[in-house]
């Protein structure tokens, strides 16, 4: 099926008029193109924008006419009174948009012998490969980005039978699945986002490890994150996450337990050093990829 995409310019405070128009005479929505280039993570705040692009679909049937002559006349009408720009079309066939990015993930090799290797893709394993196979659906974690992927590079390195790990912000749990199979003995991962936590659980069914990974939806809680109760703690969310939440990773580690955060651009990473000093935390080192920093700390005794 083909369909009609429909935008226009406009100041941010005509938006919602047009919204409405675009919305009453559209199908399935609205969509808003504001200025990006900001980290909420981080939390920054988007700047205030001075026009936004307002799109939306029109199948392309016997209703396409009357419904591009309501956006049409309304459209006329708003620019009477503010400057926008003359309405864009494009006529676009359909996808199924949810499943089009898997085009794009393919088999990833990370480290001496961590392959990643999405559900649908086919890969023939060698003995010494540590397979992680994953669909992240919603979540964040398919090791392509660099902070995943230096997590993944220091898991491989500090990871040792009998050791209990706790992966902080899990995500699709990629990091909790590689400790699991680089051998410790337990994994827990917390997870905030609902969607993300579901997406982690079923990865690590699919993979075989849940009988040595739990996965909680929550926040960190002393009852789920004891004190003192892991050897070693990953962490790849932001450099403002980690540096709010350092007490209580640090907090979780037994003495001379080691954290790795990920996460961190380069620019924060002073500010993230010294919120994990501040919790009891000994800086071994950074590793940087491009413009993101890995910090490798060790609880004191």
């Amino acid at each position: 099926m083909q369909w009609l995409e429909l935008s226009v310019d406009a100041p941010a405070e005509f938006v919602e008029p047009l919204s409405h128009i675009f919305h009453r005479y559209g199908h399935g929505g609205v969509a808003l193109e504001e200025p990006g280039g900001f980290n909420p993570d981080e939390g920054e705040v988007p700047p205030a924008p001075d026009r936004v692009r307002i799109t939306t679909y029109l199948p392309i049937d016997s209703t396409t006419e009357s419904r591009r002559a309501g956006i049409d006349v309304g459209v006329a009408l708003v620019s009477h009174v503010c400057p926008i720009s003359p309405l864009q079309e494009r006529v676009v066939e359909e996808q199924d948009w949810e499943q089009a990015w898997k085009r794009h993930f393919h088999v990833l090799h990370i480290g001496e012998r961590m392959v990643v290797v999405p559900t649908w893709r086919e890969y023939e394993a060698s003995e010494s490969d540590i397979v992680i196979g994953l669909d992240p659906g919603m979540a964040f974690g398919t090791g392509h980005h660099p902070t995943t992927r230096m997590c993944m590079m220091l898991l491989e390195e500090f990871c040792t039978p009998a050791m209990q790990v706790l992966d902080v912000g899990c995500g699709s749990g990629i990091l909790s699945i590689v400790a699991a199979k680089l051998g410790v003995a337990s994994v827990v991962g917390v997870e905030i986002d609902e969607v993300a936590a579901r997406s982690a659980s079923t990865n690590i069914t699919d993979n075989d490890v849940d009988g040595i990974v739990t996965v909680y939806q929550g926040t960190l809680t002393e009852s789920l994150v004891p004190a003192d109760g892991f050897d070693l703690v990953v962490a790849n969310v932001s450099g403002k996450v980690v540096s709010e939440l350092a007490v209580d990773m640090i907090g979780a580690l037994r003495p001379g337990g080691r954290m790795i955060a990920s996460g961190i651009l380069d620019e924060r990473q002073e500010s993230v050093r010294q919120a994990l000093a501040s919790a009891g935390a000994v800086i071994e080192r950074g590793v940087v990829d491009g413009d993101w920093v890995a910090l490798v700390a060790t609880k004191g005794a």
